[in-house]
């Protein structure tokens, strides 16, 4: 799973759940991705990312407060998290260097505050690293360090040293690498170890501080977004020890975690990569691979290597055959090996990682197939995911598009996954000015 918080039915209000109802209209003709690009940077520029600047900033103690949702209406939070903060500070940076900024809203100037933030309260002085949560004021409450937070760290703070031109904030990032592959790199199997405490003892299985992912396995979860970090901080820094960790970072998500036959792909290995299997382990997620496809073309274009499209179409053409619903349009959540999806569920992150998905496809080759799968999902997304009034994606829908998980934001859910597929989207589409 992407996070450890369960998707749940909720019971909503009649009169509520009804004004939210999907209304399918047919679609006819070949897409308009142009269209929908223009559309989509309109619906980015005077709503979503309005919503994320207005409702999200903690004005009295800096950083971001994320609880809101569809029908129940805005939320206090119970805690800071490192993940969506440092996403926050990413979505901030990127809309700036996009162009969205204006008068009223200065994303530049909300990303910066959630960088102080961060640098102030989840940094540890003293052993390096950053915690996983502080409560609203920014006093530490869990203080592990696990590599999926520290990914997003690094991650936000290079989108943070591009908007910014900050040379401290790529330093920053830097340092944040060194440390992590210092106390979390396993030297002897490769890889990287996942779960520690504030002095980076590794921690054992069942201890309850864990929020993410399983102590005493490597996951396909992290592993993929320390991918992704090391991406864009060799791309920015063109360090050679960042480019020896993403070569062998890219080297075992495509052996171990996302292989080229999705049949095999793995939630979880052991330290020495032999197969986890049992409750919790089985089966494979349609988002995370799907994801994967695309940041490794990503990762191997910043190394300057040919692409490995056979690879990326081999797990996109498998989640558009066992997880896709051609009927509606939208991607579902987990699959076993070649058999129909098991959970039709459709959440937020996956429906965002299969427009990048297939926007890459399509930049790289036309075909019908994908344009069609595209179309059909922009129209869900736009119909069912998207709420009407802010046009914020809803955590979670049925198979048919009915509210099921009405979050609009939480300690795992900020202004990340659909936001950056939205701009590669109109990047990729959008008619030159």
């Amino acid at each position: 799973m992407h996070h450890n918080s369960l998707t749940f039915g909720l019971v909503l209000p009649a009169i509520l759940l009804a004004a939210m109802l999907p209304a399918f209209i047919s679609r006819g003709g070949a897409a308009d991705l142009s269209g929908s690009a223009c559309e989509m940077r309109a619906q980015l520029a005077e709503k979503i990312l309005p919503y994320w600047f207005d409702t999200a900033q903690d004005t009295n103690r800096g950083g971001y407060l994320l609880a809101d949702d569809a029908v129940y209406g805005r939320k206090q939070p119970t805690e800071k998290q490192i993940v969506t903060q440092s996403r926050m500070i990413w979505g901030f940076s990127r809309a700036q260097l996009a162009g969205f900024g204006n008068t009223n809203r200065n994303y530049l100037q909300a990303a910066t505050q959630g960088y102080h933030f961060l640098l102030d309260h989840f940094q540890d002085r003293q052993d390096g690293g950053y915690f996983w949560s502080t409560d609203l004021k920014g006093k530490p409450v869990n203080d592990c360090k696990f590599l999926y937070g520290e990914s997003f760290v690094i991650y936000a703070f290079v989108e943070y040293y591009r908007a910014s031109s900050d040379p401290e904030a790529l330093r920053r990032a830097l340092e944040l690498y060194h440390t992590v592959q210092a106390h979390l790199h396993d030297d002897k199997n490769g890889g990287w170890f996942e779960h520690a405490d504030r002095k980076w003892k590794l921690l054992s299985p069942g201890d309850p501080r864990d929020p993410v992912e399983i102590i005493g396995c490597k996951s396909a979860n992290a592993h993929l977004h320390w991918m992704e970090a090391l991406t864009e901080l060799y791309d920015a820094s063109h360090d050679p020890a960042v480019k020896e960790s993403l070569i062998e970072a890219l080297r075992l998500n495509q052996t171990y975690f996302y292989p080229e036959d999705p049949a095999h792909c793995a939630f979880h290995r052991q330290f020495d990569w032999k197969p986890v299997t049992g409750p919790g382990h089985d089966g494979l997620s349609y988002g995370h691979n799907v994801e994967f496809a695309w940041l490794m073309i990503r990762a191997e274009t910043v190394l300057g290597r040919k692409p490995s499209w056979e690879h990326f179409y081999a797990l996109l053409d498998h989640a558009l055959k066992y997880g896709y619903d051609d009927e509606h349009g939208g991607l579902y959540s987990r699959g076993f090996d070649d058999q129909p999806a098991t959970d039709t569920d459709k959440i937020w992150w996956v429906q965002a990682e299969m427009v990048a998905a297939l926007t890459d496809a399509l930049k790289h080759q036309g075909d019908p197939r994908y344009e069609t799968a595209l179309d059909k999902l922009l129209h869900f997304i736009k119909t069912c995911q998207a709420g009407p009034k802010d046009s914020i994606w809803l955590y979670t829908v049925t198979a048919d598009g009915r509210p099921k998980d009405t979050t609009k934001a939480n300690s795992w859910k900020a202004n990340y996954h659909d936001v950056r597929a939205m701009m590669k989207f109109i990047e990729a589409f959008a008619p030159a000015n």
